[in-house]
């Protein structure tokens, strides 16, 4: 007679119905007091066994809740949908996409506790084929935290992503910038319409496309302080963006930056232009108190400012469809870099994390001071009343002069 196991080792029974052994073991009991029991099956009763002490391992290392049938794309669809909390949603839908497209279709079927980094290994040398490095990157940190999360709910044991390398994918587009004839031929299109304002400020202060967007007129100031000591020229202060919470990218990109004469001119444009368009939308309009504001008031989205800034570059004689605003960005560090103002310089105007000195950066969110170096090469390479023909091409700044000045 088989001598009857102890209380916890679980048990082995023949299921006629089944043709199968099936092991149980009881895990515990849910808040209602009813017992949980896990169980398995096997057409022997050794493999049944087997399965049976895998069940008492998992239980005894605290994973009673893990079920064998529990996918990949049930703890990937469980991020998704609970793991993004304070995400905006702009991010939320690109990593959606990116799981639909990519990681669930090849690896959603597989049952989470038998994924092994070879499977992911092999998963990602596929798509090294035909994706480029930074997508490589996304897509395995949305499997990574999928299964992080998986892991926290005692799902499965260990997060084998963390075993594995991110391959070198495809070369995806390189970002460029504007030589100086592109830009000028740029400036001289871009007036006489909110895009064309929105242009010619992300061109010469280098502020990401996200932090024009909701910048409002309290955090323009056309026409700074001359009298003070030193003087406060105008200036826009870029402390926000479209990021959820609307905080910009790091704490570095929290800045006060001078505006080239240009650009106090463009927006001085911009606000009357504003005013008549208030008029026109009567009761339609929504006063967001924004910059730069569609028809009605409303923020402009992403796909508004690429269609805007084609219609501009277009106009220019540039292939707009070879373009991005995020270029503009770029072509503004380009041209200061052409101008001879130092890399640490640039790194401040721009918003750089880990560009400034120490001391900037322990006391700029005090401060804040108005860097208005880039302002000050832009009025130089972009003066006013200047045609395509007659920039100025002052001499360069030694590398020991600043091309001008921060002030407090």
């Amino acid at each position: 007679m088989t001598a009857r196991r102890s209380r916890g080792d679980g048990g082995l029974h023949w299921d006629e119905d089944r043709q199968r052994w099936i092991a149980s073991v009881t895990v515990g009991f849910s808040p209602a007091g009813k017992r949980i029991v896990r169980r398995a099956s096997g057409r022997t009763k050794t493999e049944a066994r087997n399965k049976l002490k895998e069940l008492i391992r998992d239980s005894d290392d605290g994973l009673a809740s893990a079920s064998r049938a529990y996918t990949v794309a049930q703890a990937v669809n469980d991020w998704l949908d609970h793991g993004l909390g304070g995400r905006g949603a702009s991010t939320v839908e690109t990593r959606r996409i990116l799981a639909q497209a990519h990681v669930i279709p090849a690896l959603g079927s597989r049952k989470l506790i038998e994924l092994s980094a070879e499977d992911v290994d092999r998963w990602l040398a596929t798509k090294a084929r035909t994706l480029s490095t930074r997508t490589l990157s996304d897509i395995k940190s949305i499997l990574r935290r999928a299964v992080t999360r998986a892991q926290a709910r005692d799902k499965v044991k260990r997060n084998v992503v963390l075993l594995c390398e991110t391959p070198t994918g495809q070369l995806g587009r390189p970002s460029k910038a504007l030589t100086l004839d592109q830009a000028q031929a740029l400036i001289e299109k871009a007036t006489d319409s909110t895009m064309g304002a929105y242009v010619l400020v992300s061109l010469l202060t280098g502020a990401r496309t996200e932090e024009l967007r909701p910048l409002t007129w309290d955090h323009v100031d056309l026409s700074g302080s001359p009298s003070t000591n030193p003087p406060t020229p105008p200036h826009v202060m870029v402390w926000r963006s479209v990021r959820a919470g609307g905080d910009t990218k790091t704490r570095t990109s929290r800045r006060t930056l001078a505006l080239p004469e240009r650009c106090v001119v463009a927006l001085r444009e911009q606000r009357d232009r504003q005013r008549a368009a208030r008029d026109l939308a009567g009761a339609r309009w929504r006063d967001n108190n924004l910059v730069f504001a569609s028809e009605t008031g409303t923020e402009l989205d992403a796909a508004n400012v690429r269609r805007g800034f084609r219609r501009v570059a277009s106009a220019a004689g540039l292939d707009a469809a070879a373009w991005t605003p995020r270029e503009l960005r770029h072509s503004f560090v380009s041209l200061l870099s052409d101008e001879g103002v130092p890399i640490e310089q640039i790194a401040r105007l721009v918003g750089h994390a880990g560009g400034s000195a120490v001391t900037e950066t322990v006391y700029r969110k005090q401060l804040r001071p108005i860097i208005d170096d880039g302002a000050t090469v832009m009025n130089r390479v972009f003066p006013i009343g200047s045609g395509s023909h007659s920039v100025s091409h002052s001499p360069r700044p030694r590398t020991d002069e600043r091309p001008g000045q921060q002030l407090p």
